[in-house]
């Protein structure tokens, strides 16, 4: 009997990791695929050769790429609002999760806020009403435009809310009767013991500002005003290469095909860097972010 359940404990893994390893290289080769594209001939990306593999290796698209004005200040554009949307998003997160994580007899009036909070997750005024209100604040082509409309998500209020719940009573009840206030409170037990949910919005954060195109294609009348991912949205429904040159060295090198491969794959860089860093507590904090209602 106990071999036959540690056989078929065996047999469960093994599927089991078979399965993940398959989703993994699933999820691996599309972007693998882009950059043997971007690193091949253009020749040989258009006939189609290029699979998981660069043939004819040539650094000509990331060197026109990277050359490329309106590339450069796209990707400028994007790195401030990355920096400045996951400033004000965490930090309007952490000042509505933190009165809202305490009780109805600490705060009276939590369940009413809750719900105003939550109605914002379920209605919307709508795409109009939303670029009026952007044009009237008199925020069209400009870094706040695509920063303050989202503001505050309310979804990862709740998930930081939740995680505060989960942190002992006791010692924010040890720490008024030594005098402290709520602000230090906050600073001094509940932040460093959130590290793990922090972080884990914070990648959240980062990661929708980095690779929002919509907004930027509304709110930004000029294309240099445009974000990386609006930019590269207008590039891959545009074949504007083949029309911008006429040098026969750099049609040797460089095509439609592979510049686009080359600039989507410098686009996802800052991402792919920025993710093992915050990979340790991503699980963790989504897990114990959501355990309490």
């Amino acid at each position: 009997m106990r071999y036959q359940e540690h056989w078929s404990r065996t047999l469960f893994m093994v599927s089991t990791y078979t399965l993940l390893i398959v989703l993994a290289l699933l999820c691996l080769f599309p972007l693998v695929h882009v950059l043997a594209v971007s690193f091949s001939s253009p020749s040989a990306a258009s006939s189609g050769q290029v699979v998981l593999w660069p043939i004819d290796a040539t650094l000509g698209a990331y060197e026109y790429a990277l050359g490329r004005p309106q590339f450069i200040d796209a990707f400028t554009v994007s790195l401030k609002r990355v920096v400045l949307g996951t400033v004000v998003n965490m930090v309007l997160t952490i000042l509505v999760a933190y009165p809202l994580s305490k009780s109805s007899t600490a705060f009276p009036a939590r369940t009413w806020y809750v719900w105003f909070f939550v109605l914002t997750m379920l209605f919307s005024g709508g795409l109009i009403p939303l670029y009026m209100v952007v044009r009237e604040m008199q925020m069209l082509d400009s870094i706040w435009a695509l920063v303050l409309p989202t503001a505050l998500p309310v979804f990862n209020v709740v998930l930081l809310l939740n995680f505060f719940r989960n942190i002992p009573v006791e010692l924010e009840e040890a720490a008024i009767i030594d005098g402290a206030s709520h602000w230090r409170i906050l600073w001094e037990i509940y932040l460093p013991l959130s590290k793990p949910a922090i972080a884990t919005l914070t990648l959240f954060v980062v990661v929708f500002h980095w690779n929002s195109w919509f907004d930027g294609l509304i709110f930004m009348n000029s294309p240099a005003n445009y974000p990386l991912q609006s930019y590269l949205q207008t590039l891959v429904q545009q074949d504007l290469f083949m029309y911008s040159t006429s040098d026969p060295r750099l049609l040797e090198q460089v095509s439609n095909r592979t510049l686009r491969a080359a600039q989507i794959f410098l686009a996802a860089l800052p991402i792919l860097a920025l993710y093992p860093f915050l990979q340790r507590y991503f699980v963790k904090g989504v897990v114990l972010g959501s355990v309490k209602g």
